[in-house]
């Protein structure tokens, strides 16, 4: 039975369920751990080895993964499950701002930036699209970081000729950019990777590019011109050397010759050949940077749009669009977030979550799930799968709560997603509170070993939503999935 309550300004209430599911005997009950920290350790723990989930194939030549909140959703982890069976995964849009980590069948744990999640399947040919922007020194760091540990790269990473290059300077305005916001309440909050900047230079059209590095002389001009707009911009607070980055990208130019590909070219052909590519998107839509909650957003679009533009590969080709739904909701930086919830019950979320970002540390904000803008998104990208993550993270909620109806301060309904932020940062939110299932489901591995209580949120979420949740994270580990037999209840 679900019990209803509205909540004004997003507060949050709880009513106790009438009683706690029983566990089966080799799950850990809530109530035997001492304290949230001891669950964080059980939830969040480094996995063990476990071999690549078994599944049926997905039937889709070219699935598309996407983000569909505000980042962090846990991308990777599909990404990377989902690469055994594609020959091809691509990414489309975004910087090394996008943080992924996934785990291999030995349970070694890695954290990727620019390079996509599947290149942990030896298999598979990984492709850096036309649309992301490219921090040569960082991704180079990350191949050899990778290559130290095994991981073959040489011959499996191709990079667009067409992708824009980021350069240290565009760190640099990033960071001063930031600075001249602080106090004001307007700071974006981004990571400091210098991505906005970079696609600023891209729409003013005096962005370099990697096929530029063919020709140096012209690539050492370009790249003066873009100083000289910092220094003018931005004075002596402007500390970059451009002599020593064209020195620098004189050796990266001959390392990166063997990656640059037309991957226009590469990606048509392959896909005539009937070879399976799986498309890796970055950030997520709540920030794409016409949909999202402007202009606290990335400065790429995440959503389906960036995803053709990104890599030139037609929407025509997609079947299957999969949104990655974390089982509550998190978010990093400034911004409006209608669910979000503060105090004890954050700190609770984000402790046994380990909601710390993968590229910055920064602790995320916390918050129940958020329906309302959970549909907005699925409309948009037209979602025909949703990834729900980390539900054993919300193991010791004895409620749960839904956000499903977005009102205005006058208590009318809300239908849509507000484009104004003064609109979004003042809507309260009705919710439904369901009971929780009390126990560790971190080592159930099929649909019909869930406690009933957790496969009514599931089905709830699904329900609301339209989407059929097919693939559900219970832990960080390769292995630790459960994939729901049928849309529907089961």
């Amino acid at each position: 039975m679900h019990m209803f309550n509205r909540v004004p300004g997003g507060a949050v209430t709880s009513r106790q369920p009438a009683g706690i599911p029983k566990c089966p005997s080799w799950r850990i009950p809530a109530h035997v751990f001492r304290s949230h920290a001891h669950l964080a350790r059980a939830v969040a723990q480094e996995p063990a080895a476990a071999a690549p989930v078994t599944q049926e194939k997905l039937d889709a030549q070219v699935a598309v993964v996407l983000g569909t909140q505000w980042g962090d959703e846990g991308k990777g982890k599909l990404v990377d499950i989902l690469a055994g069976q594609y020959e091809v995964v691509a990414r489309a849009q975004g910087g090394a701002n996008a943080g992924h980590t996934i785990y291999d069948a030995q349970g070694n744990k890695y954290a990727l930036h620019l390079v996509p999640s599947g290149i942990l399947n030896p298999d598979a040919v990984c492709v850096i699209g036309n649309g992301v922007v490219v921090h040569l020194p960082g991704m180079f760091s990350e191949i050899k970081a990778l290559e130290a540990r095994g991981v073959q790269v040489q011959g499996r990473l191709l990079i667009s000729d067409r992708a824009h290059l980021l350069f240290d300077l565009h760190k640099e305005i990033d960071g001063l950019r930031e600075a001249e916001l602080a106090g004001s309440g307007k700071q974006i909050g981004t990571t400091k990777r210098g991505i906005g900047p970079a696609y600023s230079s891209k729409a003013i059209r005096n962005g370099i590019r990697v096929g530029d590095l063919q020709f140096m002389g012209t690539f050492a001009d370009k790249l003066r011109k873009l100083a000289m707009d910092g220094r003018k911009r931005f004075g002596e607070d402007f500390n970059y050397d451009v002599e020593a980055e064209i020195k620098t990208y004189a050796d990266l130019a001959e390392q990166l010759k063997p990656f640059i590909t037309d991957t226009v070219e590469y990606l048509n052909v392959a896909h005539e050949s009937g070879k399976r590519i799986l498309i890796e998107g970055a950030n997520a839509t709540m920030l794409d940077l016409d949909f999202g909650t402007y202009p606290f957003v990335t400065s790429s679009n995440p959503s389906i749009g960036g995803i053709a533009s990104g890599l030139g590969l037609a929407p025509n080709k997609y079947e299957a669009l999969v949104g990655v739904v974390k089982a509550y909701t998190t978010r990093v930086g400034a911004g409006p977030y209608p669910t979000e919830v503060f105090g004890p019950a954050a700190d609770n979320l984000r402790e046994i979550g380990r909601e710390y970002g993968t590229t910055t540390g920064r602790p995320r904000r916390v918050g129940w799930m958020d329906i309302p803008a959970l549909r907005y998104v699925c409309r948009i990208n037209g979602l025909t799968h949703i990834n729900l993550t980390k539900l054993d993270v919300l193991s010791d909620q004895p409620n749960i709560q839904i956000g499903t109806q977005y009102r205005s301060k006058a208590g009318a309904a809300i239908n849509s997603m507000p484009a104004n932020l003064e609109v979004l940062e003042e809507v309260q939110v009705d919710y439904e509170t369901v009971p929780g299932w009390m126990c560790d489901i971190s080592h159930v591995r099929t649909w019909e070993d869930l406690p009933q209580q957790a496969k009514d949120y599931v089905q709830r979420i699904e329900d609301l939503t339209g989407v059929y949740c097919r693939w559900i994270g219970v832990g960080p580990g390769r292995d630790a999935i459960v994939i729901k037999p049928r849309k529907g209840k089961c």
